[in-house]
């Protein structure tokens, strides 16, 4: 199929989210904590040598109805990956997802070193939002000027004030995976990608003036030379 074909990541990806949410189903509450302990990205992984968390808290949907959020994946994902391909689409979730979750928990190690209140070295910080984040205000950064001007600061404004209210890491994270998927929308590696989504218009358009059709005069290196006549042979 051809949507196959075109979403090998985002279809990967969703199925390992399926498959890693029928197992947590299953199984009782106490093993389904556990596993979520056991692999959630905080500081206390990180000191002692377990850096493969980073990635496997991208496994499990956590905070959301389970449906809803890989919903929200298949839906984000997808459609980065269908117009900007594999590479890039998935790059920029991946990006979103690592960046934001280093960036989180190197504050809290911070903290924990300065001996502040409020550092949790043994968080419990799994899920996809952080790679969701980054993806979807990339999307809406690189969209076009309306997805800019409002999508951006709309979205941004929903998140500060779910970290006002709840002021949890999580919600931090999402700040920052929001100013991290701007970021890359910035970046000439995604740009390229978004021009071939987004074609330029003509800059010499046509316009109408009384009824009578009007080309825009061409520029210079535009205006090609009349033919050269060949001289006339006298009798």
């Amino acid at each position: 199929m051809t949507w196959l074909r075109r979403l090998p990541a985002t279809t990967v990806y969703v199925g390992l989210l399926l498959a890693t949410a029928g197992w947590m189903a299953s199984q009782s509450m106490r093993e389904q904590n556990r596993f979520i302990r056991h692999n959630s990205s905080n500081v206390h992984h990180f000191e002692v040598g377990k850096w493969w968390t980073l990635f496997t808290s991208g496994l499990i949907v956590d905070g959301v109805p389970i449906l809803l959020g890989i919903g929200a994946v298949a839906a984000v994902l997808g459609l980065a990956e269908w117009r900007w391909g594999t590479l890039r689409g998935f790059g920029i979730f991946l990006f979103g997802h690592v960046v934001a979750t280093l960036l989180t928990e190197g504050a809290m190690w911070l903290m924990k070193l300065a001996h502040l209140p409020g550092a949790l070295s043994r968080a419990r910080d799994v899920g996809i939002s952080y790679g969701l984040v980054a993806t979807a205000s990339c999307l809406l950064a690189i969209s076009g000027r309306r997805g800019r001007h409002y999508g951006v600061p709309v979205l941004a404004v929903l998140l500060t004030v779910a970290w006002i209210i709840n002021q949890e890491l999580a919600d931090a994270g999402h700040l920052v995976a929001l100013g991290l998927g701007v970021l890359g929308a910035r970046t000439a590696w995604l740009r390229s990608a978004a021009r071939r989504c987004f074609p330029q218009k003509d800059p010499s358009p046509v316009t109408t003036h009384r009824g009578h059709a009007i080309q825009a005069p061409l520029r210079d290196q535009e205006r090609v030379p009349p033919p050269e006549q060949e001289p006339s042979e006298t009798p």
